[in-house]
């Protein structure tokens, strides 16, 4: 059977634009569908990734990390050497921390670019109303067909909602841009200040982005509008823009293909539940599909060596991951009088590690 496409992605992010890279780049013939007019815009999360230096050694079973991460500077906007982990009474543990802040529309404008490069090609402006078997149907009753279809569309991807029953925690979101005066660590807030989430100030040029994630069922009937405000009200600044999002909570689901069908990205849960890393780890889950559909379509490699691959490569990170946000949470929803007790010298490096998706006890 012929095929317009040999894939076609939903969702133009740093996941979609990805497996669109490197898919092309093996052979494959792309479409990328993004309901955006243009890709990075509106933006939904705190831009914060760590440097490659930084990546490398908390990713050490990724390979080919420079190549993967091509930041232009273009798209940074600050560089920091800290995270401060703080507690509601202002307890602060302080860890080496080497990242970038980024402007993010620049950022995955520019993995775009890298896609267009390798030979896919974009339809900016279109929703996909439907999936049925290999067609794609647009929101203006256009029919697309490819021989595989990647769902990279974020938590409400419409392939996954439509063929993947398995539920995810996806917790909600606001946070604000703010112009300022910020010192250059990056401070993540735990706790009452956050329950069941977590909530940022990551440092900008001129300013910071500030948000809060939380959990409604551990709040005592506080609305994620009103501890965001009380939040936002802790920093002196003017409020420039505001925006929110989901965030998935729970770790990758189950299975990530269904015959003809793959997820990337934060579709199929790839952000790391102890300290919302999305950006970098669904690039390199991106980068794993991308590959294994044009191995796909050039000599009928099984799409299911792309979860094969995923565990080698990230894995064990996930795993380690999901268990430190199982302890942490346990002590974060504890009384405030605890997690502040909990924050100590003895305990630093054990939560750190947690936070890092290191083994507790360097085997646990």
């Amino acid at each position: 059977m012929e095929y317009d496409w040999d894939a076609i992605i939903i969702g133009g992010g740093p996941a979609g634009s990805t497996v669109a890279r490197y898919a092309a780049e093996g052979g494959a013939k792309v479409l990328v569908i993004d309901r955006r007019k243009t890709i990075g815009t509106p933006l939904q999360c705190g831009e914060l990734v760590p440097t490659n230096k930084e990546l490398i050694q908390l990713c050490p079973d990724v390979p080919h990390i420079n190549q993967l991460f091509q930041t232009p500077e273009s798209a940074v906007s600050r560089r920091t050497t800290e995270m401060g982990l703080v507690t509601p009474s202002g307890k602060r543990l302080t860890y080496p921390f080497e990242g970038k802040i980024l402007y993010r529309p620049i950022h995955d404008q520019a993995l775009v670019k890298l896609a267009k490069k390798a030979g896919a090609e974009y339809l900016i402006g279109s929703r996909v109303n439907d999936i049925i078997d290999n067609k794609v149907i647009l929101n203006n009753e256009k029919e697309i067909t490819a021989k595989i279809i990647i769902g990279c569309g974020g938590p409400h991807d419409p392939l996954r909602k439509k063929f993947w029953t398995e539920n995810s925690l996806n917790i909600a979101v606001n946070f604000v841009l703010m112009d300022g005066d910020f010192e250059d660590r990056v401070d993540l807030y735990f706790g009452s200040t956050a329950p069941g989430g977590y909530a940022w100030m990551i440092p900008k040029e001129g300013g910071a982005n500030i948000g809060i994630g939380i959990q409604t069922r551990f709040s005592k009937g506080k609305s994620l509008n009103k501890m965001a405000e009380d939040f936002f009200s802790k920093f002196k600044g003017r409020v420039t823009y505001r925006g929110g999002g989901v965030l998935p909570m729970s770790g990758t689901i189950s299975n990530f293909t269904k015959d003809n069908y793959m997820l990337a990205g934060d579709s199929v849960g790839m952000v790391l539940p102890s300290n919302g890393a999305g950006i970098t780890t669904s690039m390199i889950g991106g980068r794993i599909a991308g590959e294994v559909i044009a191995e796909n379509i050039t000599k009928n490699t099984s799409l299911d060596e792309y979860q094969k691959r995923w565990n080698i490569q990230m894995g064990k990170l996930m795993k380690y991951s999901k268990r430190g946000i199982r302890w942490g949470g346990l002590m974060f929803r504890s009384p405030d009088v605890l997690v502040n007790t909990a924050f100590n010298p003895l305990t630093k490096p054990l939560i750190w590690r947690a936070i890092t998706c290191k083994p507790m006890f360097g085997i646990y």
